[in-house]
């Protein structure tokens, strides 16, 4: 049916209350996490979707997360998800993005009838598989990489399905901290129903619903007017991912970016096929980098919803490195493909458009764990420069917007000691504007463990721009030994790990320099 158009203020006020609505969802997730993945480092993400499954709101999460909401959203809708259900979803084929990430969907409804769905997606730091932390350099296919979770009825009358939960639990190192997980996530759903349904009785359904439509055609329109203003054109870039695993060549990711008036084209005809190690990705995360390359050039106040990932287009050959077919695995396809993908976006949009000098392009995994605990972490780097300053130093980059992990919450909860940690200071590109430099982050353990690394430029550096030098590659010791840029170790009492990341590039030529 149609709705009536809102005015300008009308809709400003109700765009701002559904946002409130996603982030306050995200707070209550944070607060009431059991793990230090979820309240210290917030690796989780919340946002609210119409009847349609189109994203309305967003909360400022993880970026690789949100742009992937949709397929997970598509296939719950699949399952006739009724009011009072939460479900589960995990598998990267049926609309997740890797194991560890568990996505909830609920109906919020009004009435018996289904208006929209509340999303969050939380990040586990054990959901089984072969090693501890569910993220192993060398898995082969997913059924190494953990509990495989098809869209499954976990909350029924809002009311847990206890023989789901038991499964789920059942296959995990960590039970109790995932049920703590799993309870805050459900009750962060819970709220996404009673907000909304707050704001329908304070605003009419008929506003509601029409906020939802005007929200995202709001999005669309701003997104259009921001691609005409770039020069028409068909604009190729190429990178690699350094090694999948189990062969430290470099992986080809190529990009074609067609922009034609208010419309953009990103085809990766020409990028490698499926590797053997686990850096392949489901078409769903290179989405979900591509959405994020070009929100880069949107104004800050541009929504991220449906309606700014409409004029996008995203082709890739089906099985091919970023676009996996089962049982091709995938855990480092979400934090290092993902990563590297956006930056080979950008380096494609940066013919038509000024944007930043690289910044470290990898999210500098590390997972350390035994039978009855595991760590996890990415680990901030350098932002590249741009023209109006330089970058910052320590921060993540690209796909991942995470905390890092206090070393007093970190030596607390787990057995391992912090022996230095502190700015790579240097390793950012020089340039007019210098890039932001890397950490160095020494872990020593202090039982035995097994060591997981994810990371990537530990052989290629961060681009600079305009003249701007590169950044300094990262690096991986166990002990004085350098580390490949994925690998799994066994580690004994008293072993130091020391993760170096990268710097960002630099821009600009140095004044005076030949």
């Amino acid at each position: 049916m149609s709705r009536r158009a809102l005015d300008p203020v009308t809709l400003s006020v109700l765009a701002s209350a559904l946002g409130g609505i996603a982030e306050e969802m995200g707070s209550v997730l944070i607060r009431s996490a059991y793990s230090s993945n979820i309240k210290e480092r917030r690796d989780c993400s919340t946002a609210l979707f119409d009847a349609r499954g189109r994203m309305v709101v967003q909360a400022e999460h993880i970026p690789v997360h949100l742009g992937a909401m949709p397929e997970a959203v598509a296939a719950v809708m699949s399952r006739d998800p009724r009011p009072g259900d939460v479900f589960a979803i995990n598998d990267p084929y049926s609309g997740g993005t890797h194991l560890p990430d568990i996505t909830l969907v609920s109906p919020i409804s009004h009435g018996e009838s289904v208006i929209g769905y509340g999303v969050t997606r939380a990040h586990h730091s054990d959901v089984g598989g072969n090693r501890p932390g569910s993220m192993p350099s060398d898995s082969r296919e997913i059924y190494q990489e953990g509990l495989i979770i098809p869209p499954v009825r976990l909350v029924e009358g809002w009311e847990p399905v206890s023989d789901v939960l038991d499964l789920i639990l059942a296959n995990v190192r960590t039970p109790a901290i995932r049920r703590g997980d799993l309870r805050a996530q459900i009750a962060a759903n819970r709220l996404a129903q009673e907000r909304t349904a707050e704001l329908i009785d304070r605003r009419g359904l008929e506003t509601v619903l029409a906020a939802f439509d005007e929200v995202i055609a709001y999005a669309e329109r701003r997104t259009r007017e921001c691609i005409r203003q770039l020069a028409d054109g068909v604009y190729s870039a190429e990178s690699e991912i350094e090694g999948d695993g189990t062969n430290p060549d470099d992986i080809l990711i190529r990009v074609t970016v067609t922009i034609s008036a208010d419309t953009v084209l990103m085809d990766f005809q020409g990028t490698a096929g499926a590797a053997a190690g686990n850096v392949n990705c489901p078409l769903s995360v290179t989405r979900s980098a591509c959405y994020f390359a070009l929100k880069v050039l949107l104004p800050a106040d541009v929504p991220a919803n449906a309606g700014s990932q409409a004029p996008i287009t995203v082709l890739a050959p089906e099985g091919c490195l970023v676009n996996a077919r089962r049982p091709s695995a995938v855990v480092a396809g979400n934090v290092e493909t993902s990563q590297r993908l956006a930056d080979t976006v950008l380096l494609a949009l940066g013919q038509a458009a000024d944007v930043p000098a690289q910044g470290q392009g990898t999210m500098n995994v590390v997972v350390i764990g035994g039978s009855e605990w595991t760590y996890v972490e990415t680990l901030g780097g350098g932002q590249g420069a741009s023209r109006l300053g330089p970058g910052p130093s320590g921060v993540h980059v690209g796909m991942s917007n995470t905390l890092n992990t206090p070393i007093e919450a970190l030596e607390l909860e787990y057995p391992i000691r912090v022996e230095r940690y502190e700015l790579a200071y240097g390793s950012g590109g020089a340039g007019k504007h210098r890039g932001g430099d890397g950490i160095v982050r020494a872990l020593r353990v202090l039982e035995p463990a097994t060591l997981s690394l994810l990371t990537d430029r530990r052989r290629h550096a961060p681009a600079g721009a305009h003249g701007g030098e590169d950044g300094r590659p990262g690096r991986n010791l166990l002990g004085d030994e350098t580390l490949p840029a994925k690998v799994s170790r066994a580690l004994e009492p008293g072993d130091l790990v020391t993760v170096n990341t990268p710097g960002g590039g630099g821009w600009g030529r140095v004044e005076g320099s030949a």
